[in-house]
């Protein structure tokens, strides 16, 4: 697959292309180990310095890139025995949320997410993980089983929001993601959600009230996008860095606000740069975190998610 470099990224990419002629070259006009090798030095040199100073407009581009790891990357990587199941028992399936059964390092788990596709055709079969109300509607459904059955439940967000469309609309979306958030706000089973790249609104948040929220370091969580906030604010959806820069919605500023637990360190380069090594972090924080919470009864849990919720904005 090749590289897809972000425009903050061009320098790097100039580098990497150096490198790849001088590479070509060496093949037919002698060695340029020593050249290649210099070049080598000075992309990553450069790679670390950009990503160590990313600001929340540059990692509302990473988190988009479209080779960062989706769900069903983290569901092949992390888990085994996977039962997809389908349906809301309403309406019909909606595949921009997937879920089901599966095992988690031995453990069985309920398990759901956005998918948001990989290319053209698998980007419009699950509307690019803009859920509609069937979507939420079996997210409650999946929900209800771990309870029933006492299993854990693992969620990945990776959303723009929710579908806005007039069938959604119609058909209670709304109302859907308030049952969603409800039902994960009550469960009596240990809940983790981990913000894998978007995190966008009500469609985010209807499968993230658990007991842990995580969230990955160049992931964004936001009430609404950067560019529907300054369509708002400015009727000018071009200042969407502006507004991007304001609203405080990547993770260091999310866990001083108490809306996220922990924050899960990247690859250099981002997600997207090794992404075995970047879900296999997120596995192990998981793991660690389904730990802390097993002992707990459902009461405590309940309670435990309560406290969490309702510390949320407190700056004391």
């Amino acid at each position: 697959m090749a590289t897809h470099y972000l425009e903050f990224e061009k320098p790097i990419a100039d580098l990497e292309a150096k490198i790849e002629e001088l590479s070509l070259l060496a093949s037919t006009a002698g060695s340029f180990d020593s050249e290649i090798e210099g070049l080598r030095k000075k992309a990553e040199q450069l790679r670390r310095k950009t990503y160590s100073s990313l600001d929340p407009w540059m990692k509302t581009q990473v988190a988009r890139h479209p080779q960062r790891p989706h769900f069903v990357d983290y569901v092949e990587s992390l888990l085994t025995d996977f039962v997809e199941l389908k349906g809301d028992r309403q309406f019909g399936d909606d595949q921009a949320i997937l879920g089901g059964l599966a095992r988690f390092r031995g453990q069985a788990v309920v398990v759901m997410g956005h998918e948001k596709g990989h290319d053209t055709q698998t980007r419009l079969t699950h509307n690019f993980g803009m859920a509609r109300p069937e979507g939420y509607r079996k997210a409650v459904r999946l929900m209800d089983m771990a309870e029933q059955y006492g299993l854990p439940v693992l969620t990945f967000v990776d959303t723009a929001g929710a579908y806005p469309g007039l069938g959604a609309e119609e058909r209670g979306q709304a109302e859907a993601i308030a049952r969603s958030t409800e039902r994960g706000l009550t469960l009596g089973v240990p809940s983790i959600a981990t913000i894998t790249g978007e995190g966008g609104s009500g469609g985010a948040i209807a499968i993230a009230a658990a007991s842990r929220v995580l969230m990955l370091e160049h992931s964004i969580y936001s009430v609404i996008s950067p560019e529907g906030a300054a369509g708002i604010l400015w009727r000018d959806g071009s200042r969407a860095r502006d507004a991007a820069m304001a609203m405080k919605i990547t993770a260091p500023d999310l866990v001083d606000l108490k809306i996220v637990d922990r924050i899960i360190g990247e690859p250099l380069g981002g997600a997207h740069a090794d992404r075995e090594a970047a879900i296999k972090g997120v596995g192990d924080v998981i793991e660690e975190e389904l730990k802390a919470l097993s002992g707990l009864s459902p009461d405590e849990l309940r309670k435990d998610r309560a406290r969490r919720f309702y510390a949320i904005g407190r700056l004391s």
